[in-house]
């Protein structure tokens, strides 16, 4: 009985956190004309983001400086840093654990609706897949991606868009990162070469149990 009644106000501390969200939703203002017209016949249903992984603007109380993007693979979430201990949080799609990368990089290349070219790697897993995907809300990468390096070598793990947005908040992708393609085009906009990027590994970031990572909403706008 102690257990189920924990479980209970665990749960409802974790939802009224994210009622209290402000909630930044999506905006047609940052869609280019191509943006409008590819994502206007879009082959997937628009999946309805759960409240939780939607864009929000949340207190951040770690250092790291405005403007870099620190990824926390455990919640699912993305934050682009703001100043004033603020942060716009995204809801992403993480990389399955054996295949999940954590480290320091930095963005070292940016491009809309880019080609997709998956590796060998991804070739022998997902078997019968083409050797190229051209640009399109067809393509896995979406309507943007963010190039992670270290140093000058390319990690070969992408922050990117999705054509399968109905999997934010899980974990089953090849080891990049995806977001909503409004929230990537959003976070796009917002990014520039050579900015900090930190992915914290398993255990490293934010639970209901383990609040490392800066998770707590704003009140109000």
């Amino acid at each position: 009985m102690a257990a189920r009644t924990l479980a209970i106000v665990l749960v409802a501390v974790t939802l009224g956190g994210c009622m209290q969200s402000t909630l930044e939703p999506a905006s047609d203002a940052n869609l280019k004309p191509r943006d409008r017209q590819l994502l206007a016949n879009a082959p997937y249903a628009k999946p309805m983001i759960p409240e939780a992984y939607q864009r929000a603007i949340v207190k951040y109380h770690r250092r790291e400086l405005p403007g870099t993007v620190v990824v926390d693979t455990d919640a699912r979430y993305l934050y682009y840093v703001l100043p004033e201990g603020k942060a716009i949080r995204y809801g992403v799609t993480v990389g399955e654990e054996a295949l999940a990368w954590s480290g320091v990089a930095k963005i070292g290349r940016m491009e809309e609706w880019p080609n997709w070219v998956p590796t060998a790697d991804i070739k022998k897993r997902l078997g019968n897949i083409p050797d190229h995907v051209g640009p399109g809300p067809h393509n896995p990468m979406g309507a943007r991606a963010l190039y992670l390096f270290e140093g000058n070598k390319d990690t070969l793990f992408r922050i990117h868009g999705t054509n399968q947005p109905e999997y934010i908040g899980q974990a089953i992708s090849s080891g990049c990162i995806r977001l909503t393609n409004e929230d990537i085009i959003d976070l796009y906009n917002r990014m520039r070469m050579g900015a900090p990027v930190v992915v914290l590994g398993p255990g490293q970031g934010d639970s209901p149990m383990n609040p490392r990572m800066a998770s707590t909403p704003m009140q109000g706008s």
